[in-house]
């Protein structure tokens, strides 16, 4: 459940390892991250070489195990492996006609998505080890049936950052810290860490994260690669480990816009298991890639939220600067600025933890309850399972996050309130009050500033970010690599109304064909520079 330090504070307000990573300065002297052949192709490029014959999914499965066995023990980006990925790959180069655009492509998960073989589903959590569900999520359903290959699950940050109010980005008891690969004293930023480090480092085509609020796109910022964060309801959430549902997306993240548009189109679709998918009707498209024009800023109407989005940090101001620049280059009209109305209430709203108390606590221990298997059946027997635990469990991490949920007590009226509240405040008052008035296709503001150092005991600092306004209103959210900072990454974001997935997609695509800035990661050691 990520959360922004200010919604973090009103929570606490409201309420007044087995693979433990070492110390951060034994690191490794080297990163043995040398590029191979196949690193950076895109999906296009590797299905070319796959139908004229130079490559099958079985090598190209086995070079990203490889790549993983490799250079993964620096990152701790890659929760686990699927044992049977070799095997899925031989049967799927053994069926001849080609699925879809992802046949024989390997994709990375999250380990908040449930998969019916032989690998655990977690949220990283010790308490949820051997769990192994019998039926596939949606999300991975949809994956396989379009060919993909399932490599494995990504580490996140426990419980998706609901573990605690100090939040450790990419910190889980399984599977340890995530490290950014651009500099390994990094911050790798928010839950869905492991899937942006791992996609960034080419350990997998892509991968899939979860975004609450940050989740997809802060990560996405942090490690120079694509992510995005769709409408809630447009792909379904069924067998996926639930954080606020009202806020939940799953969605792809990539090197490129055009792989994350291949990766969009094959998750869409009403989900049985998702009443929220019901209003996705006529709105999702199966081909997002018909959308991509390298000139589709020309004539577009971007705005720039100055307020609250701009001024946490200079760096990803300059960087923006430069991205606006580029936009009005290409023939977009800017229209600057363009403030959200409620851009400083949504940061802080009260009603906002209330929101996140009755869904996280509703849907943690219902799933608990429903969860094959020996482990915790409820909120409360998984904190006594980490206090029991608290070698590996709590080494670094407190519980409190759980702890305040657990203790605090909402209810519905006060909920349905609540989260009333949310959406007037973010979409008719807020997002969608400063697209109409303005005639606007889309804001643009950086996605949050260059990754701050990892600090374990401590927890993560967080100078500001453009998550908060579409995730209460629980609309899209697209971040592009931006620039660098003394080498570390910063995002931008495009942010629009519900269902204007295809629009962001094209300006973002346009956008990154202009401004091309993104670059392979470095693997700096913490010692070295800045």
């Amino acid at each position: 459940m990520d959360r922004t330090n200010a919604t973090r504070r009103s929570v606490l307000a409201l309420g007044t390892a087995a693979a433990a990573t070492p110390l951060l300065g034994a690191v490794p002297a080297q990163a043995h991250a040398a590029a191979g052949e196949l690193d950076e192709l895109g999906i296009t490029e590797l299905r070319r070489r796959m139908d004229d014959g130079r490559l099958d999914a079985e090598r190209l499965t086995r070079y990203y195990l490889e790549r993983i066995e490799r250079i993964d023990p620096l990152l701790h980006a890659v929760i686990e492996v699927n044992p049977d990925a070799l095997r899925e790959a031989r049967r799927l180069d053994a069926e001849g006609n080609r699925r879809g655009p992802l046949h024989g492509i390997p994709i990375l998960l999250k380990d908040l998505v449930e998969t019916a073989d032989r690998m655990h589903t977690t949220a990283g959590s010790l308490a949820l080890e051997g769990l192994r569900p019998t039926a596939d999520a949606t999300v991975a359903a949809r994956l396989r049936a379009a060919g993909a290959v399932i490599l494995g699950k990504t580490n996140l940050s426990e419980w998706a950052g609901g573990m605690s109010l100090t939040h450790h980005a990419g910190w889980s008891a399984r599977g340890g810290q995530t490290r950014n690969p651009y500099k390994l004293d990094r911050s790798p930023n928010e839950s869905s860490s492991g899937a942006a480090v791992a996609a960034a480092a080419n350990l997998c085509v892509a991968g899939i994260g979860t975004e609450t609020n940050g989740s997809i796109i802060d990560p996405a910022s942090a490690n120079s690669v694509v992510g995005v964060k769709p409408t809630v309801g447009l792909v379904g959430r069924g067998g996926v480990i639930p954080g606020v549902p009202s806020q939940d997306s799953v969605g792809p993240i990539a090197r490129t816009v055009r792989d994350a548009a291949i990766l969009l189109g094959a998750l869409v679709g009403v989900d049985g298991r998702d009443p929220a998918t019901e209003a996705s009707r006529g709105h999702f498209h199966r081909d997002y890639t018909r959308f991509l024009d390298a000139g589709g800023l020309r004539g577009a109407r971007i705005g720039v939220p100055r307020a609250v989005y701009f001024g946490y940090s200079h760096h990803a101001d300059e960087i923006a600067e430069r991205a606006i620049a580029t936009l009005r280059e290409a023939g977009a009209t800017v229209v600057d600025p363009a403030d959200i109305p409620t851009a400083e209430q949504l940061e802080d709203l009260p009603s906002s933890p209330a929101v996140q108390v009755y869904e996280f606590k509703r849907g943690l221990n219902s799933y608990l309850a429903g969860a094959r298997g020996d482990h915790p059946r409820s909120l409360a027997e998984l904190i006594a399972f980490n206090r029991a635990h608290a070698d590996r469990e709590l080494r670094y991490v407190r519980q409190d996050g759980l702890e305040t949920v657990h203790e605090l007590h909402v209810t519905e009226r006060e909920y349905r309130e609540a989260l009333a509240t949310n959406h007037r405040l973010s979409r008719a008052e807020g997002i969608d009050a400063v697209l109409r008035r303005f005639r606007l296709d889309a804001l643009v503001m950086p996605t949050t500033g260059p990754p701050a150092k990892i600090d374990l005991i401590r927890g993560d600092s967080h100078g500001g970010g453009a998550s908060t306004p579409a995730a209460l209103a629980g609309y899209p959210a697209i971040s592009v690599p931006a620039g660098f900072a003394f080498g570390l990454p910063v995002g931008l974001t495009f942010m629009g109304t519900a269902w204007s997935e295809p629009t962001l997609l094209r300006l973002a695509y346009a956008y990154e064909q202009a401004g091309r800035v993104r670059r392979p990661p470095t693997y700096r050691p913490a010692d070295v520079g800045f």
